[in-house]
């Protein structure tokens, strides 16, 4: 069964979550970066019909995406555990389930941002984001989650 966050809860989880995203980017920029080395190696190593290369150079360039992938893997671990949806890594978009009127929602936020105030329908995306109106999840405005 999903945790459901209140807004402020949610908010709350930002400094750990926002910590947690920038780790996991830096994993996967990592991963690329050494992907792209090795690609490079397999190239040259292709077209040059065998060329001279540094075992130990392509074996650092292993370590490195074998390394920032267990990192990230942990890293989205954490987030998972936390009750959280990552929905878009590149650019740090997060959803928290959330209840509406006793239908789950997502509580949106993007890296970036300094408060939640945004939310939308779980069959929504990033496009259906609806401002929060009122005091979400106090019982006053037109939306009264939890």
């Amino acid at each position: 069964m999903p945790r459901f966050f209140t807004l402020k809860e949610a908010e709350d989880c930002l400094p750990r979550l926002e910590e947690w995203l920038r780790g996991a980017m830096e994993a996967k920029q990592e991963i690329v970066a050494a992907e792209k080395e090795l690609q490079s190696v397999a190239t040259r190593i292709h077209f040059s019909g065998g060329m001279e290369l540094n075992p130990s150079d392509v074996a650092g360039q292993r370590l490195i995406k074998e390394q920032g992938i267990e990192r990230l893997k942990q890293t989205m671990q954490q987030i998972e555990d936390a009750g959280c949806l990552v929905k878009d890594l590149d650019i740090g978009l997060i959803d928290f389930p959330a209840l509406l009127d006793a239908k789950e929602v997502y509580l949106c936020w993007k890296m970036g941002e300094d408060r939640i105030t945004y939310w939308h329908n779980v069959d929504e995306g990033f496009a259906g984001r609806k401002p929060i109106v009122g005091s979400f999840g106090e019982g006053e405005g037109p939306l009264r989650p939890n």
